[in-house]
């Protein structure tokens, strides 16, 4: 198949476009862990800690997490349910 440059350009400019959406709706933290359950990993930010859920479907690289392990997780944050009530006046 024979593409002329201006497609070429079009497609790099979606696919730049949909990689830079899908960052903009992720959020990461570094640190130490804390703790580490099949369920969730605990990560030190400061004076803070960090709860973060995980699952089955979550990848792992590097080998097993261990507490001490200095770890970037990578997250995001997605609504369950909105309810909307009325303003008050």
């Amino acid at each position: 198949m024979k593409t002329t440059p201006l497609f070429r350009a079009a497609l790099l400019v979606s696919a730049f476009s949909v990689s830079s959406a899908w960052a903009a709706d992720s959020y990461q933290v570094t640190g130490p862990v804390l703790s580490v359950t099949d369920k969730s990993i605990v990560v030190q930010k400061g004076d803070e800690k960090w709860e973060i859920a995980k699952d089955t479907s979550t990848q792992i690289k590097g080998g097993d997490i261990k507490v001490g392990d200095k770890v970037t997780v990578k997250y995001k944050m997605t609504a369950v349910s909105v309810e909307v009530k009325d303003a008050k006046k």
